[in-house]
């Protein structure tokens, strides 16, 4: 039975992710109260960061439980 090696470009690219939301939420913390139009424009690019690093994780995940499964 060949193992196939678990996509770790996929991992690191939800990683990027998920730092990049960290920055925006800061960012979106800092500006909440002087600037509440740019920090509602780094809530959408936080949401849709995290969409992207689910997306990414649960490909890998589907991978792996496919490959566990053979």
């Amino acid at each position: 039975m060949a193992q196939k090696q678990i996509d770790v470009n996929q991992l690191n690219q939800a990683k990027a992710n998920v730092t990049l939301t960290q920055s925006l939420l800061t960012q979106a913390i800092e500006k909440s109260s002087s600037d509440p139009t740019l920090a509602q424009e780094a809530i959408k690019q936080v949401a849709n960061e995290i969409a992207q690093a689910q997306t990414a994780v649960s490909q890998v995940q589907s991978a792996f439980l496919a490959q566990k499964s053979e």
